[in-house]
């Protein structure tokens, strides 16, 4: 079955790119697209919606206002460029919370964690590790190096650098920011926890509800980061 899906952002371009991504999705239906809640609220009178993409910072209404304003809202996937909205978005129970600009790989995965939530519940089931022949290369020193993932315990961002911390050997420094880290290891055994690291699931040993214990070292939670974190670890 199709999950039919409204588009609501004020920003034409990305109605355009995710009415593209959209028609990709051979089990989404685009119904429509809007520019602002009062669009969406009339869309909405008119025909049920399974999947709302949905911007929050709009004119004449919030998105995550609008939300609270639906008696009976569909699932939602948050869209903005605007990470301080992300620990409200989470609040609303929001399927995902996607980053402009939204990239086809990100997408996917907001997607398919809308179709779980359709799906009828499976037997639950132990978390699956990382894949150990997964990889990436960096250019580090002029130099492509490999860098296996299932080695990686956290990853630091310095600005327009990261330092992604390894169980063995010294720390690489790679030119690269934090927030594409974080799509390059979306798909696997990562997690965003602070808006300076990202950590390995598997390597953490302890936690509280401000910092995460990943091989002795001390990572702190962000307090935007906190609700996702606890529901992921638990």
């Amino acid at each position: 079955m199709k999950l039919k899906c409204l588009l609501v952002d004020d920003e034409p371009p990305a109605l355009e790119v995710l009415t593209a991504y959209v028609r990709e999705v051979a089990h989404l239906e685009l119904v429509g697209t809007c520019e602002n809640a009062l669009q969406a609220f009339a869309a909405l009178q008119q025909q049920p919606v399974d999947l709302l993409f949905l911007d929050i910072k709009m004119p004449k209404m919030l998105g995550t206002d609008f939300l609270r304003s639906l008696p009976h809202p569909p699932q939602v996937i948050f869209t903005t460029a605007y990470r301080e909205y992300a620990y409200e978005g989470f609040e609303l129970s929001a399927v995902d919370y996607l980053l402009k600009p939204v990239s086809l790989e990100r997408f996917l995965k907001a997607v398919a964690k809308a179709t779980k939530t359709e799906a009828p519940p499976a037997p639950a089931e132990a978390p699956a590790g990382p894949n150990p022949d997964a990889f990436l290369y960096f250019r580090i020193d002029r130099k492509m190096v490999k860098v296996v993932l299932r080695e990686v315990l956290y990853v630091e961002g310095l600005k327009d650098y990261v330092k992604i911390h390894c169980a063995a050997g010294p720390a690489l420094v790679v030119k690269q920011t934090i927030n594409s880290m974080e799509e390059k290891l979306s798909a696997s055994n990562f997690l965003r926890v602070h808006r300076s690291f990202i950590v390995a699931l598997d390597k953490v040993r302890t936690y509280s509800p401000s910092h995460l214990e990943v091989a002795g070292q001390e990572v702190p939670i962000g307090r935007m980061y906190r609700q996702q974190v606890g529901e992921v670890l638990r």
